[in-house]
């Protein structure tokens, strides 16, 4: 019986050191990446409709809203 032995990590890993600084270059990448993009989408959000709305509430939003859809309407007519 021969005991071949490699550099894998871990029981259950198969993992060699090189394969899991690849794997965690692209899950750090990734990690960075998705968060990127979550951050802008979040400031997305607040730009359409603030979490904390302003001293009249979410109705001083209505009036964007109102100007929002004249000027749209105007412009399909």
């Amino acid at each position: 019986m021969s005991d071949t032995r490699d550099d894998r990590f871990g029981p259950g890993t198969y993992l060699t050191p090189d394969e899991a600084k690849e794997f965690h270059k692209l899950f750090v990448s990734s990690f960075i990446l998705f968060t990127l993009v979550a951050i802008v989408a979040h400031f997305l959000a607040w730009m359409w409709r603030p979490w904390i709305p302003g001293p009249d509430g979410y109705a001083a939003l209505q009036t964007g809203v109102d100007f929002a859809s004249t000027a749209i309407t105007s412009l399909m007519a």
